[in-house]
Parts: C-alpha cells; sequence; structure tokens
C-alpha cells in the first residue's frame, strides 16, 4: 500500500485550495481506513471554500475535504470486530461522539463542528473524503452486503435520503396519514417525497414555488402525490393546500433551503390538523414567527432536526434491499479528482435529481 496520497486540501474557508500530497493516514484503535471509490458533492461546497458560510466552523488548521462516500474497507484498528478487509461500506459524515453522555459533541465530517465543545472531536478526525483514503471511526460505516447489483455511484444516492429519512423518523410519520413536504422542488425534499410514498403516507402533498419541477416530482412519484404551487400569500396558500388534503395535514416536513421569509413554512404549519407536528430541517435566513396561542390551542408539535440517528443508514438500506425505494432515479455525475472545480459548479447547478460525485481513484 501507498504511503502518500493527493488530497483536495483547504488552508481555511476562503484560503488556498489545492490538489497537495499528504501521507495516507494511519489506522489506530477504534477507526477504519477507508479507500475511497466516489464522494458526493454537497451543493454549496463552492461558496464554503471562498469563505462565504460564516455559520460554518471548519478545523483550525488546513484538512481535507469532502463528507459522505462509498469506499472499500482497507486496513482496521483495535477494538473493530465486525467489518473485514475489501468490504464495500457507506461512510456517513455525521459524527456523534461514543461517550455515554447526555449531550454528545457532533462533527460533519471535512465540514464543520456543532459548538467548541466538539472541538476536539473535530481534530480527532480533521479530514474529508476527497482523497483517495480517509480515516474514520468505525461507527460512521455501514456495510453494504447484499447491494452487489448497485454501483458505487448508484449507492452515493443513500446519503440523500437519509437526510430526511431522518426527519420523517423524528416526525413519527405513520402509514395512512397525510404529509406535506415543503421545499419539494430541493434535493433533500424531493427524496423525503419518495420516502413519505415508501413509508406508507396516504396522501403526500409538495410545495414549492416551481410549478415545472414540482410536476416533475409528482409525476415519478406515483399518485398519492399532489402538488400545490405556493403564491407567498399565506392565507391563499394554507386554502389551498387543505383543499387538496381534504382537511388538513397530520404532519409537515420543511426542508426549505436558505430562505428568504418565512411565508411556506407558516403556511405549512396552519395545514396541519389539530396534534399535527412539524419537522424543520431546511434553513432560513430569517426568524421563524410562531403564533404562541394559535399552536396551543391546536396542540402542534413543532420539532427541530438536524440529520439523522445512528441506526437511520442500516434501516434505510434495509429498504433499498427490498426495492421500494427508487435510488436508480438519480443520475450520477462523475468528476475526476483534477476536476474539482468544474465539479462544484455543477453541484451548484446540479437538479435534484442529479447527484455529482469525484471518482477519487482516478
Amino acid at each position: 500500500m501507498e504511503k502518500q496520497m493527493k488530497a483536495w486540501r483547504l488552508e481555511k474557508m476562503g484560503g488556498k485550495l489545492e490538489l497537495k500530497e499528504v501521507p495516507v493516514p494511519e489506522v489506530r484503535a477504534g477507526s477504519v481506513l477507508v479507500k475511497v471509490a466516489v464522494t458526493a458533492l454537497v451543493s454549496y461546497l463552492k461558496s464554503y471554500t471562498e469563505g462565504k458560510l460564516a455559520v460554518y466552523n471548519p478545523p483550525p488548521h488546513e484538512f481535507t475535504m469532502g463528507s459522505n462516500a462509498i469506499g472499500y474497507v482497507e486496513a482496521i484498528g483495535q477494538d473493530v470486530w465486525h467489518l473485514k478487509h475489501g468490504q464495500r461500506v457507506i461512510l456517513s459524515s455525521h459524527i456523534t461522539a461514543r461517550d455515554n453522555v447526555s449531550s454528545p459533541v457532533m462533527i460533519l465530517l471535512g465540514i464543520t463542528k456543532n459548538g467548541d465543545a466538539a472541538l476536539s472531536a473535530q481534530l480527532d478526525y480533521p479530514d474529508g473524503t476527497l482523497a483517495p483514503y480517509v480515516l474514520v471511526p468505525v461507527e460512521t460505516l455501514t456495510p453494504l452486503d447484499g447491494l452487489e447489483a448497485y454501483s458505487d455511484a448508484q449507492l452515493s444516492a443513500v446519503s440523500r435520503f437519509v437526510v430526511p429519512y431522518g426527519g420523517l423518523l423524528k416526525g413519527h410519520l405513520s402509514a395512512g396519514e397525510t404529509i406535506i413536504i415543503n421545499g419539494a422542488t430541493g434535493s433533500f425534499g424531493a427524496s423525503a417525497v419518495f420516502l413519505a410514498v415508501t413509508m406508507g403516507a396516504s396522501k403526500v402533498i409538495v410545495t414549492g414555488r416551481n410549478a415545472d419541477v414540482l410536476r416533475s416530482v409528482a409525476e415519478k412519484a406515483g399518485k398519492r402525490v399532489l402538488p400545490v404551487v405556493l403564491s407567498g400569500n399565506i392565507q391563499e396558500d394554507v386554502a389551498a393546500i387543505k383543499n387538496i388534503c381534504g382537511g388538513g395535514a397530520d404532519m409537515a416536513f420543511d426542508m426549505v433551503g436558505n430562505a428568504k421569509d418565512p411565508n411556506s413554512t407558516l403556511s405549512a404549519l396552519y395545514s396541519l390538523v389539530p396534534g399535527g407536528r412539524l419537522v424543520i430541517m431546511g434553513s432560513m435566513t430569517v426568524d421563524l414567527p410562531i403564533p404562541y396561542t394559535y399552536v396551543m390551542l391546536n396542540s402542534w408539535s413543532i420539532l427541530g432536526n438536524f440529520m439523522y440517528p445512528k441506526d437511520a443508514t442500516r434501516k434505510l438500506l434495509e429498504i433499498v434491499k427490498s426495492g421500494q425505494l427508487p435510488i436508480d432515479l438519480i443520475s450520477p455525475i462523475i468528476f475526476k479528482m483534477s476536476e474539482l472545480d468544474q465539479a462544484m459548479d455543477a453541484a451548484a447547478a446540479a437538479t435534484n435529481f442529479e447527484n455529482v460525485m469525484i471518482n477519487c481513484q482516478s
């Protein structure tokens, strides 16, 4: 095995980004060295590298970028008992401390940390997947046994689905319920639509402002998916949603992206039946004004959710194995390691049915 590799290193957000030679990490207790096949790019990666996303907290020194990936076990540290050399795995960038404490720290590998308390975790695992090899804690890996019919690039789409899956689990979506997916025109929102259908929702109301994209999502996801094009007027939008729901929804899943106003989220909230749940997982540049008395009188639950439980990927893979979740609807767009700049532009422009990734062995 080689001792050196070329990785995409970022000096700091807004600093120098270059493909440079670094040592291949050495495995240690509790960790696994993964040979990275493909790593998907987040849509905001170029803005991140240019220092335009001040909310993120990257490692305090030069680091390798990159998050979720498909790869193969290269070396195994002590205290790792189930994985085998050469086994194909999916890597989750969402790392939660394994310590048995009430508030375990969290980081997103190669991207950010959740508060200053997570610095120690980030320093232990600062480097992401834009490299031929990556060292990760064993709990970030899930075996891909039984999925030989899918290519590495196809299985990369699982990471697109697992994020909204975490939100649907948080909201306890049950078979037979009506759910609103707000922000259904985005990549995570569209994935949530297919998940809601797979999980047995009787009606999936997809909302957004792009009529063509909503129609495309509804056509691909089936007859239980019903689009509502939002006007931005809360009263009108609530009336339209309730009309197509047949009275109201049991749950709303909100995945708006960098919303400039709260109107679509409030429209989803006001369209709930008494006792309904709103799960928020998106991003908004303004505050969300909550009508205290209205929420109390309707017994609504408003739930924030970040990422997904540790066992979510394993459970989702069982759904994929059963053939109920059409991950092959997501088209891979693959770039070479040397083409990161073009790939970041493509990721920013990608549709909700495209997945831009880097072949880390190219």
